[in-house]
């Protein structure tokens, strides 16, 4: 594991803060479960349970993101939108991981920067919704929040909160974190072997040819620095790979945020990297209370309705002590108005001088429905307001770090165009996700190499 270059610094814990003081606040898009016994004994079992990750890889995430905010890092996370107990398989595990590889490789090979590798997986089981109730047909039942509460098909039985679903959820993710843990181990993501990362379906991709060409060129690199050193390059053999989900069923954090030996505080160990969403920022609500007093490195959503002075206050609350890697900004303003709400953000945190990292999510402000009932993304708005972005950290003098995407390496059509510029009648196709639509790999590479490109435009100099 690399040595970070920016030192990280002791802070203080909160003195009027425990892993329960979130309960004092009001608690959005939590569900209401019928039996209060019966959650109470699963938050029991939960408790006892072994953690899924550990204190000492929360600080090593937590040092190269700190590396990230000085632009010796960039942040690649993505995976799906809302995991599912279905696809908690050896083929969609791999193949997710698959894509994140080969973008991360595409990213190292053109910014020449280290990337931070974080998945949303291993727990992102849980989802906000516009409503709490879902009505069909004259019926009305809750609305499905993520597997980890309830299921999706529209039946009373499926709809109704089950506390049980959170100790499968623990299970399904110690199952997806163990097998990645595996492949990497093995030898998964070894530099020297870079075809175990192929997709079957994508043989016939233009981007896969210039992906391929790309991988020809640090391979012969490679087997020139061996031949000169005359031994293998071992460090190409493994990577770092850290997980996150939105830490929205706030039980579900409570039970797994612990003291361990020789460390000082409370980490939340069901994941390395957990955010809150737009819909759960309110300074004064229980969410922020919850995530101002574990050790992990956290992440904010930040939408067009954000105020400067209200950004600052959060700022404030999450990040008093200006920790280094500690606070990630997320902005997800879509393509129509990254433009007007964006450059305010970026000029009162460089202004006050405060440490953060940013990254965009080019998708969430960016979802629309069509004429024949799909919620879908278009990417040219994805592409446009990435692109976007960054000219607008360019131009503040700010520094866009990272990108956050909703992404899969199944052969799926959710989002409008791309390579293979998908239309309205192709999500028809092969539409599966639950609740929001994904990039598939063709789309996932294409954003790799935009960014890339868009980097290397801003980086050459102005001709006289």
């Amino acid at each position: 594991m690399a040595t970070p270059t920016v030192p990280l610094h002791p802070v203080h814990l909160p003195k009027d803060w425990s892993p329960a003081s979130w309960r004092t606040r009001p608690a959005l898009q939590m569900p209401t479960y019928p039996d209060p016994i019966a959650l109470e004994t699963a938050l029991g079992e939960l408790r006892a349970l072994p953690p899924l990750v550990t204190s000492w890889e929360i600080i090593a995430l937590k040092q190269h993101l700190a590396d990230a905010q000085e632009g010796k890092r960039f942040l690649l996370q993505g995976g799906d939108c809302a995991e599912s107990f279905a696809e908690c398989s050896s083929d969609v595990i791999s193949n997710r991981l698959k894509v994140l590889l080969q973008m991360s490789l595409v990213l190292v090979h053109g910014l020449r920067v280290p990337v931070v590798r974080v998945g949303r997986f291993a727990g992102q089981y849980a989802k906000p919704r516009s409503t709490d109730d879902e009505t069909r047909n004259g019926v009305t039942l809750p609305s499905y929040r993520g597997d980890i509460i309830n299921a999706p098909e529209f039946t009373e039985e499926d709809r109704v909160p089950d506390p049980r679903r959170m100790i499968k959820a623990h299970a399904r993710s110690a199952m997806t974190m163990n097998f990645v843990r595996a492949l990497i181990d093995g030898g998964f993501a070894d530099l020297h072997h870079p075809e175990y990362w192929d997709l079957r379906w994508v043989g016939h991709s233009s981007l896969a040819d210039e992906y391929h060409r790309m991988v020809a060129s640090i391979g012969d690199a490679v087997r020139f620095m061996e031949t000169l050193s005359g031994a293998q390059v071992h460090n190409l053999n493994r990577v770092d790979f850290y997980t996150s989900h939105e830490a929205l069923l706030l039980p579900y954090e409570e039970a797994q945020t612990r003291q361990v030996p020789r460390q000082w505080g409370w980490f939340n160990l069901s994941t390395h990297f957990p955010w809150i969403g737009m819909r759960t920022a309110a300074l004064e609500g229980a969410h922020v209370e919850y995530f101002r007093g574990i050790r992990n490195p956290i992440a904010v959503k930040v939408g067009p309705s954000v105020a400067p002075d209200a950004l600052m206050r959060l700022v404030d609350a999450l990040n008093p002590e200006d920790e280094p890697g500690r606070l990630t900004l997320i902005h997800r303003m879509g393509a129509a108005n990254i433009a007007s709400k964006l450059p305010a953000l970026l000029d009162v945190v460089r202004r006050e001088g405060r440490r953060v990292l940013w990254i965009c999510d080019p998708m969430h402000g960016n979802t629309e429905s069509t004429a024949n009932g799909f919620k879908t993304r278009r990417f040219t708005n994805i592409r446009s307001e990435l692109e976007q972005a960054f000219e607008l950290h360019a131009a503040a003098g700010t520094r866009l770090g990272g990108v956050h995407l909703e992404l899969t390496g199944e052969d799926v059509t959710e989002c409008l165009g791309g390579a293979r510029e998908l239309t309205e009648r192709d999500l028809e196709r092969a539409y599966r996700s639950t609740v929001d639509p994904r990039l598939n790999y063709e789309q996932a590479l294409e954003i790799a190499m935009l960014i890339v490109r868009k980097q290397a435009q801003l980086m050459k100099p102005v001709q006289a």
